[in-house]
């Protein structure tokens, strides 16, 4: 039998790893993964703010991220700088004023490891409720605009001259990414979500045919991960966040294998 705390985690895992597989196959397709270390560098500075000002921080940390994601799109458009060159710039800039907000506050004692590598098996009610209310809009608005969305990101010259402004879709993609780091904060850490969105992603492209089908697979992987990691944290006494990752780099060894389906 299984006590309630666990029941709680293993939920809260499947959440986060519906919405990170679903998003991940869209990181994987972009080439983003920066975006995602960009946008979970960000989040301590969120979580710092979040301590400072008495706020939840699943809240203060999806500010910041919303926020650098934003203004990633705008210096995109008006510096003409590479994407990448910008991400370096916000990624260790949101990190540094994360650290400093929590170096110049003497009377905030916080131990930020479990924001950093998660802590599922503290996960509440109450942050339960948050990570399925999430999933439920994420997967929601994916489900609504999930063709769009592919079309924009496969080929965005005949996206537009089919009717679809990808600029658009871009922006929906990153602020739906904003918010599952911030609400993955609990189960796997800032520094951590990046891989479960693209280690599960990068795996079940290998063995998929359709982005349909990938999507799919990638969240059938992440759950698999989440759920193989928590249970090898319980037997081993390993913190539960880079469990959960190693189970998925695990998987993604297997899809390495020869025997494996070979994607079309």
């Amino acid at each position: 039998m299984l006590d309630d705390f666990f029941v709680r985690a293993a939920l809260a895992a499947i959440g986060v790893a519906a919405m990170a597989g679903s998003l991940g196959c869209f990181v994987v397709w972009r080439r983003m993964a920066y975006f995602g270390d960009t946008t979970a560098h960000a989040a301590l500075l969120g979580i710092g703010l979040g301590i400072i000002l008495g706020v939840d921080l699943t809240l203060g940390v999806a500010a910041v991220t919303i926020s650098v994601a934003l203004l990633l799109l705008a210096m995109e458009k008006q510096t003409g700088l590479a994407l990448d060159t910008l991400l370096g710039i916000l990624a260790h800039t949101s990190l540094a004023l994360g650290v400093i907000v929590i170096a110049l506050t003497p009377s905030l004692r916080v131990d930020l490891t479990s924001y950093l590598f998660g802590d599922v098996l503290a996960v509440s009610p109450a942050d339960l409720a948050v990570i399925f209310s999430m999933a439920a809009f994420v997967l929601g608005v994916l489900a609504v605009i999930w063709r769009k969305l592919v079309a924009a990101t496969m080929d965005e010259e005949l996206a537009a001259a089919e009717g679809v402004n990808p600029a658009r879709y871009r922006l929906v993609l990153v602020l739906l990414l904003a918010l599952t780091i911030a609400v993955a904060m609990k189960v796997v850490g800032v520094l951590l979500i990046t891989a479960l969105l693209i280690i599960p992603a990068a795996a079940a492209r290998r063995v998929s045919t359709s982005p349909e089908q990938m999507a799919l697979v990638a969240v059938g992987l992440a759950v698999c991960s989440a759920i193989g990691g928590l249970y090898l944290s319980l037997y081993l006494d390993t913190p539960s966040g880079p469990s959960i990752v190693i189970a998925a780099a695990f998987i993604f060894a297997i899809s390495l294998l020869p025997l494996g389906l070979k994607r079309g």
